[in-house]
């Protein structure tokens, strides 16, 4: 476990150019090779129970890169500064960009938020969490509805491709939108890529529950008390407790 940083001065000594502490210690590790259960916040003040990472939304902290300073924690925060068009508060455009190289440099961060859509205009916040070793997570939103699951395994294949995970949150109508997200989460999983989906929306909320069971990596949910960051969301503590009954053993007839 990295010691604590209240006690610690970051510097910028590390040859990768992300800050370190005296000791050397720095980054939070991301590999995302088995499920990561997220608390989604605006606030990193506060408890955050059985989550395994902390998404930091930027986006709605009016001064986030003083926030992640000030961060004392020992969960590694994914750093997410969402753009208005994918459904955040952020405005796209040069100061953006600054904050979220900033927030890959930082010691908390084990890894950035960059939408699919604008990857090719952040080539250089990508080229910041390469040079930090801050992992990448590529995402796209559809608020209109679920596209065919080939269309979703196309797009998750592309995002994974620029990142090191690509995620897909799309909106479910009906049940067999559900069906469709959790086929393209399993046929891109077994393909390869890594990936986290979720469907927005009431009639696709337990997908945020079963969706590891297809390959889907990352679960997003609010510490409790705190508001949603996304349609259909369940609290953290709820969404831990399901998807913890789906690991217990099966009851066995006598």
């Amino acid at each position: 476990m990295p010691p604590d940083r209240a006690t610690q001065t970051a510097t910028p000594s590390g040859t990768d150019g992300r800050e370190t502490f005296p000791d050397g210690s720095r980054d939070r590790d991301m590999d995302f090779e088995s499920f990561v259960l997220t608390a989604s916040t605006a606030s990193l003040d506060r408890e955050f129970g059985p989550a395994d990472a902390v998404e930091f939304r930027m986006d709605r902290t009016e001064s986030p890169l003083d926030a992640l300073n000030a961060y004392d924690g020992n969960l590694p925060i994914i750093a997410t500064d969402r753009v208005t068009s994918e459904g955040g508060e952020s405005p796209a455009g040069p100061d953006r960009q600054k904050r979220l190289i900033a927030a890959a440099r930082n010691p908390s961060v084990g890894a950035i938020d960059v939408e699919l859509d604008r990857a090719e205009a952040c080539e250089d916040v990508l080229a910041a969490a390469q040079a930090t070793d801050t992992r990448v997570i590529v995402s796209a939103h559809d608020f209109e509805g679920t596209p065919g699951p080939e269309a979703m395994v196309e797009r998750l294949a592309r995002a994974a491709s620029i990142g090191d995970v690509g995620k897909f949150a799309v909106t479910a109508t009906d049940r067999e939108d559900t069906l469709d997200l959790l086929v393209a989460t399993r046929a891109a999983t077994v393909r390869g890529h890594r990936v986290a989906t979720m469907a927005m929306g009431e009639p696709g909320r337990h997908t945020r529950v079963v969706a590891p069971l297809y390959g889907s990596k990352i679960g997003y949910a609010p510490p409790d008390g705190a508001p949603a960051t996304a349609p259909g969301q369940y609290g953290l503590a709820r969404l831990a407790e399901l998807i913890d009954a789906l690991d217990e053993p099966p009851v066995h007839n006598e």
